[in-house]
């Protein structure tokens, strides 16, 4: 698989998990979570499918990192790995309705805390030390975002000690599914902005040849 159909995967895989959180979010009954989804009738397909795409969107892209810059894109891959295992733990290990009692639930919570935890971080060092690029400004951006929605989530969670502070019980699912939103569509801006480089002319000189310069030496 060439650079190039590992970012078209990977932006395919997030194309599908968001159309079956889409799905979860818009034709079944509301739940405070995405994850409790997989608790009502009809649910489960949708919330394992959303999450076995995004999972393997991350994959894809590691891969395509790994072909393209293997030495530069070491952290990012292994973070990007570690996205889709917990991704993967996710959809084996059903969550619990409303309080986590059981093992399975134990190791959703935690997986998805990695999930959510590595994303912005494998962006974060993608894109740092590029070219002041806008679609490397925008991972960068989206990168940001998702950690402060991370942390504004986990404040208003209602197992958080800050949450009746801030009244975090009435708005911390609409804050997890803009996380969830933000982390998929983060993947793919970094697919588009690794897969879209291309070879800079550099302007003619007289009596020469014009040179070319990979843009990857600049970013």
């Amino acid at each position: 698989m060439s650079e190039k159909t590992a970012g078209t995967v990977t932006v395919a895989g997030t194309l599908v998990a968001l159309l079956a959180f889409g799905y979860a979010e818009f034709m079944l009954p509301d739940r405070p979570l995405l994850s409790d989804y997989a608790l009502v009738s009809g649910g489960l397909l949708p919330v394992v499918i959303g999450m076995l795409a995004l999972a393997s969107a991350c994959l894809s892209l590691a891969y395509g990192l790994a072909t393209g810059e293997p030495g530069r894109t070491a952290a990012t891959r292994v973070l990007l790995l570690a996205a889709a295992g917990g991704l993967m733990l996710c959809a084996l290990f059903p969550t619990d309705a409303t309080v986590i009692k059981s093992a399975s639930g134990e190791i959703h919570r935690w997986a998805g805390a990695v999930v959510f935890t590595t994303l912005p971080v494998a962006a974060w060092g993608l894109a740092r030390g590029r070219a002041a690029l806008p679609r490397w400004t925008a991972v960068k951006a989206l990168s940001v975002t998702s950690a402060v929605a991370l942390a504004v989530y986990l404040a208003a969670h209602p197992a958080s000690f800050t949450s009746p502070w801030i009244g975090g019980e009435a708005y911390y699912g609409l804050l997890q599914r803009g996380l969830v939103l933000t982390e998929v569509v983060l993947v793919a801006a970094m697919a588009v902005a690794f897969m879209i480089r291309r070879t800079v002319m550099a302007p003619p000189v007289t009596g020469a040849a014009p040179a070319a310069r990979d843009e990857r030496l600049a970013a």
